[in-house]
């Protein structure tokens, strides 16, 4: 059964089709990119999964249910966990207080608490913290942290709500070669052993083709290819559309 199902999704902006009837699934437990130039439509049709934006039309399938128009905080309590581009947390709170307020979130208990927050969940935040290899840091202020463990923190905190299905935007974005490649195996890792399913989008080719289980490629709006790295590698299409005919990705980054 597929964990997200996108069926005829279309969105305009005035006369522009940034999303032009795409369907597409996603299965349970696969770690699926989505790529296309600027201007293909991927962050239209993310925050439309995500429910910052509503659809023109088409539905969007959560294990069956037509999640389409409904608000961003419904469906991550509905289990759709999301990381953005520009990674952020709260400055003014430690490591480990980020981690415990999306606990806190995912529990219900943001406007009823009785006793005070740093005593809630400290324990589960820890142990979310230890698995991206952050332990050692969660007594550390948020802004004193490097780039890089922001993002490993915002993965954190994405886990909290211990989602069925994860959308990551550029995770790997503003990171260097090795970095990048490391946060990318952490979160197979991760993803694997739960059973979490992942759409992601990457502009990096190296990431995408190295993990991904399954590539899908929009372009101006539409969906043009699906499917694994070797087919998309060889999609004459695909690679007009990046680079013109008779390129490859060969060695393509960002």
């Amino acid at each position: 059964m597929s964990v997200l199902d996108l069926r005829s999704l279309s969105k305009s902006f005035g006369g522009v089709h940034a999303v032009n009837a795409v369907s597409f699934a996603i299965r349970r437990g696969e770690f699926l990119a989505m790529i296309g130039p600027n201007g293909a439509g991927k962050s239209t049709c993310f925050n439309m999964i995500n429910g910052q934006l509503a659809p023109d039309s088409g539905t969007i399938l959560l294990e069956g249910k037509n999640i389409a128009g409904l608000a961003p905080r419904d469906i991550w309590r509905l289990g759709v966990g999301r990381t953005f581009q520009v990674a952020a947390t709260f400055g003014s709170m430690t490591v480990v207080e980020n981690v415990q307020m999306a606990l806190i979130s995912h529990a219900g208990e943001i406007y009823r608490l009785w006793r005070p927050a740093a005593s809630l969940y400290r324990a589960r935040a820890l142990d979310l913290l230890a698995q991206v290899g952050m332990r050692e840091a969660a007594d550390r202020p948020s802004r004193a942290l490097a780039y890089g463990d922001v993002k490993r923190i915002e993965l954190a905190i994405a886990l909290a709500n211990e989602p069925r299905l994860l959308l990551m935007d550029e995770p790997t974005a503003g990171m260097g070669a090795r970095e990048r490649h490391e946060l990318i195996q952490l979160v197979k890792k991760l993803v694997v052993e739960r059973g979490i399913s992942v759409l992601f989008t990457e502009h990096s080719m190296d990431v995408v083709f190295a993990y991904a289980d399954r590539i899908v490629v929009l372009a101006r709006g539409r969906l043009i290819a699906d499917g694994d790295a070797a087919a998309i590698r060889a999609n004459a299409q695909v690679r007009e559309v990046y680079f013109g005919t008779g390129k490859t990705f060969a060695g393509a980054v960002s």
